[in-house]
């Protein structure tokens, strides 16, 4: 009896053992991911994202320049329209997406009714940091209810740019390749300033030429790292349009070359005779800076500034820049506009970057 009881107490035990057993994995089983994570971004500012990021928004030209390298096909829309150049260079299914506006810069403001459509899950600030920009972005972020964040972007340090961004939007691979290669021209760069006898040079802009970009501006930053930038003014301003001077200070700057911004004077300043006093002009020594899609001398002072120092380089120091500079530029194409730069067009580009027809007449 007591044999048999001892074995009924077991079974009830096992059965018992066996019903907690069962009870533990009948308890729902989650492997769900967090739909949320947090993102540092230049400013400091913690901002809450989704985990996972498929549209993104930016919030003015730079931007739109520096995010089309690393996610095109997670931009709605653009900051502003593309030029024609534009047009004849990247991939056509970028053409039509619709038109955000800007943050800042002055040409327009961001317009938040097309921003709430677009379905963006985050606007992206990418520039030089500004006063008040972190309660902006904070206000409009309380606002519109999507996250904006900001990242930091100069020349220097331009691959920590794409980094980050690299981060912020789940493509670390894409971020890092292009963080080298832009610390790669960053570095090669100022290997050749310092090895050469830098040009005195000022560059000009404006439908006189009498605006130049001044000595430690923002957009004088790949200016200053590869030549003598002789424009030096108490107040550097900040806009793309520089600082107004006249023709006098420019003769009293007398600079050995000149770079002229597209739409300048450069097809006419030959033929001024009161330009022909200053030294660049006299022998010559003067250039229109390539434009397509972009300013390469970074009008918006964005990422294309690369393409301005490898083409600077060339034409000032050619023996110290002993690189191709079509293969060159061709490589910039394909990895930040994803496309296949032919000869024909770079040689369009560059039509102006040349001084021996200058020189001869």
């Amino acid at each position: 009896m007591k044999k048999a009881l001892s074995i009924l107490l077991a079974v009830m035990m096992i059965a018992a053992l066996a019903l907690t057993g069962c009870g533990q994995n009948t308890e729902p089983q989650t492997n769900e991911q967090p739909t949320t994570r947090t993102f540092t971004d230049s400013l400091g500012r913690e901002v809450t994202l989704p985990t996972d990021l498929t549209k993104i928004a930016i919030s003015g030209p730079l931007a739109q320049i520096v995010v089309f390298a690393i996610a095109p096909e997670m931009m709605v829309g653009i900051a502003n329209e593309w030029s024609q150049e534009a047009k004849d260079l990247i991939p056509g299914e970028y053409y039509t997406l619709p038109l955000l506006g800007q943050l800042y810069g002055g040409k327009g403001e961001l317009n938040l009714e097309t921003l709430l459509q677009s379905g963006a899950q985050v606007v992206i600030d990418v520039g030089e940091q500004k006063d008040g920009m972190a309660d902006d972005l904070n206000a409009l972020q309380e606002q519109t209810g999507i996250p904006f964040v900001h990242i930091d972007c100069y020349t220097a340090t331009m691959g920590d740019t794409y980094r980050a961004l690299g981060a912020l939007l789940g493509k670390e691979t894409e971020g890092n390749a292009l963080a080298e290669y832009c610390d790669g021209i960053l570095t090669r760069t100022k290997e050749i300033a310092g090895s050469v006898e830098k040009a005195n040079l000022l560059y000009c802009l404006g439908d006189k030429g009498q605006n130049v970009i001044a000595q430690g501006s923002y957009h004088a930053e790949v200016i200053d790292l590869l030549s003598n930038n002789l424009a030096v003014v108490e107040s550097p301003s900040s806009k793309g349009s520089g600082n107004e001077v006249d023709l006098e200070q420019i003769l009293a700057w007398n600079p050995d070359v000149i770079l002229f911004a597209p739409d300048s004077i450069y097809e006419t300043v030959g033929d001024d005779a009161a330009w022909q006093n200053v030294t660049a002009i006299k022998e010559g020594n003067y250039y229109e800076v390539p434009n397509g899609p972009y300013n390469w001398m970074g009008f918006p002072p964005s990422v294309q500034r690369l393409l301005g120092m490898m083409w600077m380089a060339k034409i000032l120091y050619p023996e110290a820049a002993d690189y191709d500079l079509y293969p060159a530029v061709a490589e910039y194409f394909k990895l930040f506009y994803h496309t296949e730069l032919t000869e024909e067009q770079f040689n369009t580009l560059t039509a102006h970057s040349v001084v021996t027809e200058k020189a001869a007449a």
